[in-house]
């Protein structure tokens, strides 16, 4: 996968997987757990998600993947998936992005932070695609690789979704 670009219509394929898994999860999961689910979406991309999208890539020169994602999801909020995992909306990405700058990896000319987990470490793609993950709950701390593409990320949470019990 390394050196391949991410493809809008395997992100829109790859949605419709991960909205069929949530609600299969969602329908069994207080009788699973004893609580309710909170609210978990993927949720597709908007105008105003384009939009900020757009303004995002004035701010600074995103990677392309990330690019191609924000082209069909907006954001995701998955609070009830593992500890939580979360995509974050083009503007909340460039919201950080003003306050935070770049994810501090070694080696990448930009690393914006894209999405985060419910123990507050972040996530980043780097320019080259790799996707970064901090470790710890820190903007400034050191960042192992998580994924070797955004393709692969997307794939790992998809099978988290599916293996939730």
């Amino acid at each position: 996968m390394p050196g391949e670009r991410l493809d809008a219509e395997w992100v829109r394929s790859w949605w419709e997987h991960v909205d069929a898994a949530l609600t299969r999860l969602m329908q069994s999961f207080l009788s699973t757990h004893g609580f309710p689910p909170g609210h978990n979406a993927v949720v597709l991309a908007t105008d105003d998600s384009n939009a900020a999208a757009s303004a995002l890539v004035d701010l600074t020169p995103i990677p392309s993947d990330l690019n191609t994602l924000f082209c069909v999801i907006s954001e995701a909020s998955l609070p009830d998936v593992d500890s939580g995992y979360f995509i974050h909306s083009p503007a909340t990405v460039a919201e950080h992005f003003r306050e935070y700058g770049p994810a501090p990896i070694d080696g990448e000319w930009i690393a914006p932070v894209f999405a985060s987990d419910g123990a507050g470490h972040l996530f980043a793609i780097g320019g080259g695609g790799q996707v970064w993950k901090s470790a710890t709950a820190s903007w400034f701390d050191d960042f192992e690789v998580a994924a070797s593409s955004l393709q692969e990320f997307l794939e790992q949470l998809g099978q988290r979704i599916a293996n939730q019990p």
